[in-house]
């Protein structure tokens, strides 16, 4: 197959040209080595592997809007948990996090303001207590038969200070 020309990522594609003349990390095992999972938001500000001074192979990352915990979610943990070695889980929520400054409704309007489609079909899963719904799913995963021996904490990343703390 021939290579696609799209300038769109050339720049990516370009910087992953150096990345793979300096790559350590072949033969890494799939499994997680530290036998952690986390889940954590999608926001660019956070960075799971640096946050926990760990390093590539240590975890699985798990990423989506919130950090919540969705079917989608519970379906991966129980791949990680029974073939890739994961024994703990961190949800990792933040601080200033665009899923608890709006409601469902307030983001559907805030995307079509933005020149975006309907999404009026789409649960967003917003939260105006960060807190609350961290320890509602944290205990999603508790309940969940299928990852009863998964040891699972909730926890707050401050994204002005970088602190991490433990809040269920």
């Amino acid at each position: 197959m021939p290579p696609v020309r799209d300038e769109t990522f050339a720049d990516l594609l370009a910087a992953n040209e150096g990345y793979a003349r300096r790559f350590s990390h072949r033969g890494l095992d799939g499994t997680a080595a530290r036998k952690l999972a986390v889940l954590t938001c999608m926001d660019s500000r956070i960075d799971p592997l640096a946050m926990l001074a760990l390093e590539p192979g240590d975890m699985k990352i798990l990423r989506n809007a919130g950090a919540r915990v969705t079917d989608e979610v519970l379906t991966t943990l129980v791949v990680a948990t029974y073939l890739l070695g994961v024994e703990r889980l961190m949800v990792i929520a933040h601080t200033n996090c665009r899923m608890t400054a709006a409601d469902d409704d307030e983001l559907r309007s805030a995307i079509r303001a933005a020149g975006g489609p309907s999404t009026d079909d789409l649960s967003y899963g917003t939260t105006p207590d960060l807190e609350a719904s961290l320890r509602a799913d944290v205990e999603r995963v508790r309940s969940c038969e299928r990852l009863a021996a998964l040891r699972v904490g909730g926890f707050v990343y401050d994204i002005d200070t970088g602190r991490l703390s433990q809040a269920c």
